[in-house]
């Protein structure tokens, strides 16, 4: 074990950090072992990391004076933020800073930030296809993460960059399954404006930053955008009802209709979606599903995803 590099997870006990955490350890023997960092060690999540034979340390992103010890003699690490948990991307892009000065001071060999688009350099504020929010965003949880790639350049810790597509996931923990309309029929509604989209499953993230890690240096400064497949609404809400026995209809809802929903994050959501149909096919080149399998052979796509998690889908 001790011959075998440690990799520093951030955000283990989450689900793109819980994902790499889970893939390197049952790869026993790969030359990586996981370490996971996380504010509370005693956790029941982190204790199932434990459980699983995973070294689990303390480190908080949010206080940089605990990330040295966490990242002490570690070849590599990963760096996710959760903007959902706090909905700050002030704060966000302060968590990424600190990790990204971290890494850079413990001499981290190799670092995965698990980044997104800066949507304003597409869309700038004072364009008016969507709204600007909190005076300086058009999309939150991207903008904050895409600007701090700067500031891991800055540091000059040895980044890869790998941008994430959206989790299917959100169909069981994020209320975006279907829902039965007043005739009865099963609805997935979502803001697409026509376009595809990317989806992978969240546990799929983590392999594919293990893939990442394990491909090596080759890929520090490289922008890798992972995918399990690029789908119309249309397409997802028939492979959905084939799996779950029922019939599903995609409802295509406009961008000012779902900004409008009230629920927190719905303006920054459908602007993201609006970003994702404006930016049309040069967003899908940014999540390469024949790159994702070249990272993991294992990658699922929507059928197969769907096989192992429809039935945990709520039914609206």
């Amino acid at each position: 074990m001790s011959d075998k590099k440690i990799i520093a997870v951030f955000g283990a006990t989450g689900a793109q950090g819980g994902g790499l955490a889970r893939a390197i350890a049952a790869d026993a023997s790969g030359e990586f072992v996981a370490r996971a960092i996380t504010r509370n060690p005693h956790s029941d999540k982190a204790r199932a990391l434990a459980a699983e034979g995973i070294e689990v340390v303390a480190g908080d992103i949010d206080d940089a004076s605990t990330l040295g010890a966490a990242l002490a003699g570690a070849y590599g690490a990963f760096c996710v933020t959760n903007f959902w948990e706090h909905f700050s991307a002030e704060r966000e892009g302060v968590q990424a800073t600190n990790m990204a000065r971290a890494t850079k001071a413990a001499g981290v060999q190799h670092v995965i930030w698990s980044t997104l688009e800066d949507t304003r350099k597409w869309i700038p504020l004072d364009d008016t296809r969507m709204p600007t929010l909190h005076g300086h965003f058009k999309c939150p949880h991207f903008d904050s993460k895409g600007a701090v790639d700067a500031v891991f350049a800055s540091e000059g810790a040895p980044t890869t960059y790998m941008m994430v597509a959206f989790y299917w996931d959100n169909l069981i923990h994020f209320g975006m399954g279907p829902r039965a309309n007043e005739a009865g029929e099963l609805v997935m509604a979502l803001p697409l404006g026509g376009a595809e989209l990317p989806g992978i499953g969240a546990e799929d993230i983590g392999r594919c930053a293990y893939g990442i890690f394990k491909e090596g240096p080759s890929t520090i400064g490289q922008r890798i955008g992972i995918a399990g497949e690029s789908l119309s609404g249309e397409d997802m809400a028939a492979k959905l009802g084939k799996a779950i026995g029922r019939p599903v209809r995609f409802f295509d809802v406009p961008f000012d209709t779902y900004r409008g929903l009230g629920f927190p994050g719905a303006e920054d959501l459908g602007n993201m979606f609006q970003f994702q149909q404006i930016l049309g096919e040069e967003f899908q080149r940014y999540r390469d599903a024949a790159r994702s399998r070249q990272l993991y052979a294992g990658l699922l796509d929507f059928d197969a995803w769907l096989v192992k998690y429809a039935a945990t889908i709520p039914i609206g």
